[in-house]
């Protein structure tokens, strides 16, 4: 009415509920198996349905005289829609306070009807299940996911791990749980994805696209009675576009940055290095965007090892304890030995590490070895400096691990290291743990990052370094 429809048929309840719209005769059932609400309008207009994880969201918008603005009208109120948000700094969910809360068959307080799921023991399946779509397995997130699992749930994995000896498919269901497979579209996908390249855009479109197939594998698989979701963080944009998480709650895993806050950082780190071949080569579309930042916004908890992720997500964030590998035998090199667990690409701070280590020239000669076989396609930012390629073994002689990246979601070499003793030296974006060997920097910078190198190497000497060296600022989450 408010949009200025006219009412053409009406039914209305048998039961008028106190204080309800009813009493005022603004009630019609919908319910049933034939029409019996009949509206209609002079002019166009169109009809909206949004359904959240606990509300149907009814929407009715017409055009007006010329020049006048479209009307919205939620729940019989005019509103200006909701257009919804994921604000990395500090998000505090997308639940929207002002809109007028409706009564429905859990509140309404009429138990001895028959829908009521109080009223009988036989609604007790319309408790649903909780299905979990995962795709990766982190360790962290395993135990994590097995330790929220009830009997009854559904998991859904690319393939059984341990069956096809993939360990990061080898995820651990909790007894009671059925554990459903979509082996074909994972093999697909590991197919084409061998035949990508290294680096560009090419891989990370093909990345989507199988992160998308992935996602309507598991979609298919959904039954009606799952009331809740656990979602690994890259099939959540593409559920999110096809309507999967409509009507259910969602926690999601978070093993990366969200791609909005994630082409914010690589703009940050190329505005530093504008001759890297790797930081600017993709972006992703506006509605990919759209749709994980609407998806993110709807999320109950947002759940990560990742330090400085967990605390980007504000209150909705479920920071999780990394798991920390077995201990190495140390074997430490007679020579002053640095160990860069990544490639020498830009995000992983090659570029600083070289700055930094041309700045040590009054230390004994220091080896450098570098695990990755990826590199910029532009000159080496390692030219004139000693290096040879390392292998994961190798972590057991170094003297220090170094990491200033712009970008590291999953720094397990650094956690090896601080597990087995090795000081490590890493950015915040890292997201690793409080320790007493970690010396952060809170950006890339090769100035900072040579003065603790020299600090580590001579202590590792048995030479008393400048102590204000390690004075360094607390991560930007710790700060009051």
């Amino acid at each position: 009415l408010e949009a200025g429809l006219e009412i053409a048929e009406r039914h209305a309840h048998s039961r008028i509920l106190p204080g309800s719209s009813a009493e005022q005769g603004l009630d019609a059932t919908v319910f049933w198996n034939y029409v019996d609400l009949r509206l209609r309008s002079p002019a166009p207009w169109r009809l909206e349905v949004e359904l959240t994880a606990s509300e149907l969201i009814v929407r009715i918008l017409r055009s007006g005289a010329v020049g006048a603005e479209s009307r919205v009208v939620t729940n019989g109120k005019p509103s200006a829609g909701i257009s919804p948000a994921f604000a990395v700094a500090n998000s505090t969910g997308a639940h929207d306070k002002s809109r007028t809360v409706t009564g429905d068959c859990m509140t309404c307080g009429m138990t001895e009807c028959f829908r009521h799921p109080a009223a009988t023991v036989r609604h007790s399946p319309s408790l649903g299940h909780s299905a979990f779509l995962l795709d990766a397995r982190w360790p962290e997130f395993d135990d994590w996911c097995a330790g929220h699992s009830r009997e009854g749930d559904r998991w859904l994995t690319p393939m059984n791990g341990r069956r096809w000896r993939k360990p990061n498919y080898a995820w651990t269901p909790a007894p009671g749980v059925r554990v459903v497979h979509a082996t074909l579209t994972a093999l697909l996908r590991s197919f084409r994805q061998r035949r990508l390249p290294a680096q560009g855009a090419v891989r990370q479109q093909a990345l989507l696209a199988g992160d998308e197939a992935l996602a309507r594998a598991y979609a298919r698989r959904l039954k009606p009675e799952c009331r809740h979701l656990v979602v690994s963080q890259n099939l959540l944009p593409h559920l999110w576009r096809d309507g999967v998480l409509a009507g259910r709650t969602v926690d999601v895993l978070m093993h990366r940055w969200p791609v909005r806050e994630l082409q914010r950082r690589l703009d940050l780190a190329l505005q530093t290095h504008r001759q890297s071949s790797t930081l600017g080569d993709f972006r992703a579309g506006n509605a990919l965007l759209q749709a994980e930042d609407a998806a993110l916004a709807a999320a109950a908890r947002l759940v990560t090892p990742h330090r400085a992720m967990a605390q980007a997500a504000g209150p909705r964030g479920w920071c999780l304890d990394w798991q920390f590998p077995p201990p190495l035998v140390r074997k430490p090199s007679t020579r002053p030995s640095i160990f860069f667990p990544a490639s020498r690409l830009s995000r992983k701070g090659v570029h600083e590490l070289a700055q930094a280590l041309r700045g040590l020239p009054a230390l004994p000669e220091v080896e450098l070895k570098v695990l990755g076989r990826a590199k910029e396609s532009g000159p080496d930012s390692l030219a004139g400096i000693s290096w040879s390629p390392a292998a994961p073994a190798d972590l057991a002689s170094a003297w220090v691990v170094v990491i200033p990246a712009w970008i590291e979601h999953q720094p397990r070499l650094a956690l090896h290291a601080l597990a087995s003793g090795i000081p490590v030296v890493a950015t915040v974006a890292c997201g690793l743990p409080d320790h007493p060997l970690l010396h952060l920097l809170p950006e890339p910078d090769a100035v900072r990052l040579a003065d603790v190198l020299r600090a580590v190497i001579l202590n590792h000497c048995g030479e008393r370094p400048n102590r204000s060296i390690f004075s360094l600022p607390q991560p930007f989450f710790e700060q009051s």
